[in-house]
Order: C-alpha cells, then sequence, then structure tokens
C-alpha cells in the first residue's frame, strides 16, 4: 500500500500566519489597546515598572508587572516577530493571569534581526531575565511566543547565556508555537535578514542542542495553527525527552497563532496554571 507523502515546496507559505488566518490582518493591533489598559492600571495602582534598562542598545529595555504584596515567584514572557520585528508592549496585558496568582511578571523588549543575529537577541534575552532575577526571588517560570518560544527554549539549553544561579531557580519552560529548529527557515525570503547560515543554524537552534538538566519543558502550540509549527512544537519535546528533559505537548483546540497565547490573560486557563505549576 502507498503511504501519503509530505513535502513542502513554498516554504514561506509553510511559515506565514497572517494570510493563512481568517481575519488575520487585525494582528498585532488588536492587542494594542488591551495592553495599553493593563499598563494603565497597574501604573495607576504602583504596580508597573516600565522600560527599566538592562544594558546599552536603546531596545534593551523591560516592563515589570508586579502583584500585590510580596511576589510569590518571576514569570517572563518573551515576544515573537520573526526576531525582526514588534516589541514587548504588544503583550502586556498577558501578565494577567500570572500576576493574579501573586507572581511578577518581566516582559523584555530586544534588539532586532537585521541590526543584529539571532544569537545577539539570545544574550539580550538572557541579560534581561538576569535583571528581572535580582529584582524579583523566588521560582522563575519562561514562556515566550513564536520567536519567543525559540528564545525561551535557549534559556534551557546547555549553551544558555544564563547564570547558574539563575538557572537553578527556573522551574517550567512553556514555548508557544515555537520555531525550534531554524534551518527550515534558511528556505524562506526571511534568510538573509535573520543572517541565517549553517553555523547560526546550528549554534541557536534548541532542537540541536541539549537541554540543561533538570529541565521541565512544555511545548504548546494551538491545534489550527500551520503544520510547520505544530511539527515543530512536538519535535523539540521529543527530542528533549530522549536527552533527559521532563517533557508534555500540548496542542490547544480552536487556537491559532495569534489567539493561542490568549490563555495568558486568564488566571484559571491551563496556560496559566501550566506555567505556574512547578
Amino acid at each position: 500500500m502507498a503511504l501519503p507523502m509530505r513535502t513542502i515546496k513554498d516554504w514561506d507559505n509553510a511559515y506565514a500566519n497572517t494570510v493563512n488566518i481568517a481575519g488575520g490582518t487585525r494582528w498585532p493591533d488588536a492587542w494594542v489597546e488591551p495592553a495599553r489598559q493593563f499598563r494603565e492600571t497597574l501604573q495607576a495602582e504602583g504596580r508597573a515598572r516600565l522600560n527599566l534598562p538592562y544594558g546599552d542598545h536603546a531596545r534593551n529595555t523591560l516592563d515589570l508587572f508586579l502583584p500585590e504584596g510580596q511576589p510569590k515567584g518571576l514569570a517572563v514572557f518573551v515576544h515573537g516577530g520573526y526576531w525582526m520585528a514588534l516589541d514587548g508592549s504588544y503583550w502586556s496585558h498577558l501578565a494577567g493571569g500570572p500576576v493574579a496568582h501573586g507572581y511578577a511578571v518581566a516582559i523584555p523588549t530586544y534588539p532586532l534581526c537585521p541590526e543584529v543575529k539571532i544569537s545577539d537577541v539570545t544574550e539580550a534575552v538572557g541579560k534581561a531575565i538576569e535583571m528581572a532575577a535580582n529584582l524579583v526571588g523566588g521560582p522563575i517560570h519562561l514562556t515566550g511566543h513564536s520567536a519567543g518560544g525559540h528564545l525561551v527554549a535557549r534559556m534551557v539549553s546547555r549553551t544558555s547565556p544564563l547564570t547558574e544561579a539563575v538557572r537553578a531557580r527556573i522551574g517550567n519552560v512553556v514555548p508557544i508555537s515555537g520555531v525550534h529548529d531554524l534551518r527550515p527557515l534558511m528556505n524562506t525570503g526571511m534568510k538573509e535578514t535573520l543572517h541565517l547560515d549553517d553555523e547560526q543554524c546550528r549554534a541557536e537552534s534548541p532542537a540541536l542542542l541539549e537541554p540543561l538538566a533538570g529541565t521541565r519543558l512544555i511545548c504548546w502550540v494551538g491545534a489550527g495553527e500551520r503544520g510547520e509549527f505544530i511539527r515543530q512544537n512536538a519535535l523539540l519535546a521529543n527530542i528533549w525527552t530522549g536527552l533527559g528533559a521532563a517533557t508534555a505537548i500540548v496542542e490547544e483546540a480552536d487556537a491559532h497563532h495569534y489567539t493561542v497565547i490568549d490563555g495568558l490573560t486568564d488566571p484559571d486557563h491551563a496556560l496559566t496554571r501550566t506555567l505556574l505549576s512547578a
């Protein structure tokens, strides 16, 4: 019996979200107003510290949102945009779920390609997490979306830029719709902007690296996403299971690339509870 074979001929389309989602052009603008309202509410309550510098670049800043009372720990959300667009301000409202559980939430902004390479973005995110960890004690839980999902996985790869002290505090890591093997992107029009070559792909692809000892990884993706995001989501969990990490795979029903992060706004959603469960 002949088996169905899968091949990809249009790699740009395989990694294109907006044109493959009904009403996809709503995003990222759809996030602007809820993010602004969340920031202003917490600012008025004295629970938002915005644009804190963690380095010399103009985009080396982070926003820190605080719960009422002493934080139980720190959650970090790293934004997406294919390492070449947007900033952390689009996603402030995603701090809502963890903050309601008593966690401080850091949302860093970082330098973008083509000004820098993905390896430089990795270093920047590491510095942001180190700074936030110095400001907030307790356990650290990491999550990020799309490129941000890749970046939080890099934080618990063997070549992580984080110090041993911060690594020891990390609990659950939840990459959302992450791209964990960068090699397919060399077939897209993003290759030049992202400065991708064999060396950069092998150094910066979590799926080609070993996890840190004790890594707890939950790879989360929308069941309605492009096939490549679903494949990449499972890929990292499957590889890292064989390398000693504790892993899980979640394909959230009725969620696509832009709605799959919405659960972080809700303290009772499975995504928020999973992030904070360790």
